[in-house]
């Protein structure tokens, strides 16, 4: 397989955010449990949306209903154990069964997380946070151009939700964001429950967070339920749960971003406490009459 340029891959960049397959709509995440149900009654949501490991298999009932409903629907496929911010090579034999599996399906977009998750061959289930410096950032634009060479596509690339912070850190998150996209012509995968999770728990603004990424190519954003909880000091502290309904702050968060950045497809997503497949639904359509809003006000944003 032949390396894309960065040429190429701005290129390809553009040709998603311009007229590309995937609509301008709210879609959900794809759960076994409502498998034969979708095949049944086809609801109308603009998108599914896989995580790529649950799929790394050569058959099997997942494969069988995913051929099925991929037929029928636009999709996206999210990785979650590339550990691209990891300081060891990428796992190579991942991102081949990773490329297998883009290759089966074809799907509209591809994202990964701006996180590690495996160290010295253990994989620790988990996404992990990175220090914002210029080691991490030569680092994972290093990995990001491996991924995208071997998918001959750009990937985006998710700001993770934050627990803590590197005193070494020398930039804000955006800063960091927007540097390695403006390296490797990715784009973001714009999780706006993440930014405000991370932004409460750090004690800053997520509406600067948002203005901070003007003018970057946002792919896809996500939207997602958290948790409270307290923190060994006894402080509060949100947890990106992925359990719970979409907080009102965060739909609010969701219209400024919006206003600010423009529209781009929005995945509800719900991977604990899974409700009924009316139930994520309704807040497919929260999300797409809010994008709808927006949509016939102001064109999509264009990449740098």
């Amino acid at each position: 397989m032949n390396a894309m340029t960065q040429h190429e891959l701005l290129r390809a960049a553009s040709s998603f955010q311009h007229g590309g397959a995937m609509p301008l709509r709210a879609g959900i995440g794809l759960k076994p449990e409502h498998f034969i149900e979708i095949l049944e009654t086809r609801p109308t949501v603009g998108f599914f949306e896989i995580h790529a490991e649950n799929y790394m298999v050569d058959g099997g009932p997942f494969h069988h209903y995913l051929t099925r409903i991929r037929e029928l629907y636009p999709l996206s496929i999210h990785g979650v154990g590339l550990s691209i911010g990891g300081e060891q090579p990428l796992d190579q034999a991942h991102l081949q069964r990773l490329a297998a599996l883009l290759d089966r399906y074809q799907p509209e977009l591809f994202s990964e997380h701006l996180a590690w998750a495996s160290h010295g061959g253990h994989f620790l289930n988990d996404l992990l946070p990175l220090p914002y410096h210029a080691g991490t950032l030569q680092r994972v634009c290093a990995h990001i151009d491996q991924v995208q060479e071997v998918l001959q596509r750009p990937l985006l690339l998710e700001n993770p939700a934050t627990y803590l912070e590197f005193a070494t850190s020398d930039r804000s998150e955006p800063e960091f964001i927007r540097d390695i996209l403006q390296r490797t012509g990715c784009g973001l995968l714009l999780d706006v429950n993440n930014v405000y999770v991370s932004s409460i728990n750090h004690g800053r603004d997520p509406y600067a967070y948002i203005r901070a990424l003007a003018g970057l190519w946002i792919g896809e954003i996500h939207l997602a339920g958290f948790a409270r909880d307290r923190d060994a000091a006894g402080d509060p502290l949100l947890i990106d749960s992925h359990g719970a309904p979409i907080a009102e702050a965060v739909w609010h968060l969701y219209e400024f971003t919006l206003q600010q950045l423009g529209p781009a497809p929005t995945l509800i997503e719900r991977d604990q406490n899974i409700p009924s497949l009316a139930t994520l639904c309704a807040e497919a359509q929260q999300a797409e009459l809010r994008l709808r809003g927006v949509a016939c006000m102001q064109p999509r944003q264009t990449a740098l």
